[in-house]
């Protein structure tokens, strides 16, 4: 399964738009939504999931990053909607992420399967997802909701450190660079991002609180949510993914 951002072509570019993973897949097809606050680890744990079940990583994130570089003439209609808004300084509504969601709705019928990441934030969100799925035929496999004690993920995030000129991330106890203060990668300068600061994450932690605690309601019942702690090595945690997912463990 391909799911380099490269080669998301539907994904990235929306309604018109094809990819060269279409074709349908042999083995278990798993729909799988992620949640969890900032600092849990959810990217690493879309990485193994993707890699270990063949699944197709559709992140809105990616969506953003990419379609700015995109020319306007490019891009589909919601997402630059969605970029006007954000270059206001406005939030970008939730109709309008739906609108960026159902542009690429071919995508939900890649062959793999798909992992949302990302998406929904919202209980309006995750209610129109549902409405979505239905009306493509598809029925979503789990949602599986990543949780951390607060103290933890200020830990985590506190210790984060982003280089200013290539974006690169460090961490420095998990993953210190090779000389302090200095980004292995091109050699520029680390620093901590204001929203990384303790007093932040625990503002950023009530926010995400708000906003998320209906979306897990929602699916928990539904039977279709899968709680997994999130300390430990990338690998324990993967491990206690897929004894969520039904025990089912894929060499």
């Amino acid at each position: 399964m391909m799911t380099a951002i490269g080669q998301q072509t539907a994904w990235i570019k929306g309604a018109g738009a094809h990819c060269a993973n279409e074709k349908p897949s042999a083995r278990q097809v798993w729909r799988l939504v992620v949640l969890g606050p900032p600092g849990v680890g959810k990217g690493t744990q879309a990485e193994l999931l993707c890699e270990r079940l063949g699944v197709c990583h559709l992140s809105t994130g990616d969506v953003f990053r990419a379609c700015r570089s995109l020319p306007p003439q490019e891009r589909a209609p919601a997402i630059n909607a969605a970029l006007e808004l954000m270059q206001r300084g406005e939030l970008v509504s939730d109709q309008v992420v739906m609108n960026i969601i159902r542009e690429r709705a071919s995508c939900l019928h890649c062959g793999g399967g798909f992992l949302l990441d990302g998406f929904p934030r919202t209980f309006a969100q995750a209610i129109a997802l549902d409405a979505l799925l239905q009306q493509e035929g598809l029925t979503l496999t789990a949602a599986l909701n990543y949780v951390m004690n607060l103290d933890e993920i200020v830990t985590r995030l506190a210790g984060r450190r982003t280089c200013a000129a290539c974006g690169a991330s460090f961490h420095e106890s998990r993953r210190p660079p090779r000389v302090l203060g200095v980004c292995d990668s091109c050699g520029g300068k680390l620093c901590q991002r204001d929203d990384d600061r303790p007093e932040a994450v625990r503002v950023r932690m009530q926010a995400y609180q708000a906003s998320a605690s209906p979306v897990v309601a929602f699916y928990e019942k539904r039977g279709l949510l899968r709680s997994i702690r999130a300390e430990g090595l990338p690998e324990e945690v993967f491990r206690k993914t897929m004894s969520a997912l039904n025990g089912t463990i894929l060499s």
